[in-house]
This record gives structure tokens, C-alpha cells and sequence, in this order.
């Protein structure tokens, strides 16, 4: 991917490129008598290193998949909880949508500004014309006593 040798060098670069010669891997040794044996009982514990070092590649492995499946499933709980949500609002917009309904049927069956109006002009009406036959009629004993007028005669 990237290249050990620069291509060119940089301007600023005080060291200037080398190539250096292609260097052969040393040719092996012969191994002792006394090593081998030596080789021989370090290769046990190699061996128990190597298993180690497995066990370890395949808890990390079982890590790594355990770690994708609960983000899987942590991506799957946000999305029943998102729809749970919308479902909640939906329900409380069809409760909210009934309440109206009812409110408006209510003040539908209210009578409207027109009937309230002829009710007062009636009523005032009314009053009056009352007002004038008791006096008419000289019924004012059967108007209640002021209390002013009460405490006055006194």
C-alpha cells in the first residue's frame, strides 16, 4: 500500500534518499546438542503459550460477536420503543379528536347569540310592562319595603 523507498524527495528533506543494498537473511546456524535439548523443554511451554493465545483469539472472537448482536438488538428495542411512541401519540390523538367531538356536539345544542338576544329583549319587555301595571294598578303594597326607606320612617 505504501511504498518503503520515497519516490521523490520532499523539499525541505536535509537527508537525502538511499538505497541501500538488498540484504540476504543470514544462512541459519546448526543447533547444538545442548540447545536442542534445551529447545526440547522450552517447547512445552510454547506450546501452552500458542493454546493461550488461541483461547484468547476465540474469547475475543465471541466478545466481538456478542458486542454486533446486542447492538443489533439495542437497534431493534429503539425501534419498538419509536413505534411505540407513534402508537401512543396516535392514541392520544384519537382520544384528543373523540373529546372534540363530544365538546362540539355540546355547544351545538347551546342556543346560539340570536335566541339569547330575543330572551333579554323579552324579558326586559316584560319587566317593564310589570313594572308599569303594578303602579298602574297602585299594587305597591305588595312590593317588598326598601330597607332605606324603612330605617327613614323611623
Amino acid at each position: 500500500m505504501t511504498d518503503a523507498a520515497p519516490s521523490k524527495p520532499s523539499e525541505g528533506s536535509f537527508i537525502p534518499p538511499v538505497s541501500a543494498p538488498p540484504v540476504a537473511p543470514p544462512p541459519p546456524k546448526p543447533v547444538p546438542a545442548a540447545s536442542a535439548e534445551a529447545s526440547a523443554t522450552a517447547n512445552p511451554f510454547f506450546d501452552q503459550l500458542a493454546r493461550i493465545e488461541d483461547k484468547c483469539s476465540r474469547i475475543e472472537d465471541k466478545y466481538a460477536r456478542s458486542e454486533a448482536l446486542l447492538s443489533r438488538v439495542e437497534d431493534k428495542v429503539a425501534g419498538a420503543a419509536e413505534r411505540m411512541n407513534e402508537a401512543a401519540r396516535q392514541s392520544d390523538l384519537a382520544a384528543l379528536r373523540t373529546e372534540m367531538r363530544n365538546l362540539t356536539e355540546r355547544t351545538r345544542r347551546l342556543p346560539g347569540t340570536g335566541a339569547l338576544v330575543l330572551t333579554a329583549v323579552i324579558t326586559a319587555v316584560l319587566t317593564v310592562v310589570l313594572m308599569v301595571a303594578v303602579q298602574r294598578l297602585n299594587l305597591d303594597s305588595l312590593l317588598p319595603p326598601r330597607a332605606n326607606a324603612a330605617a327613614t320612617a323611623r
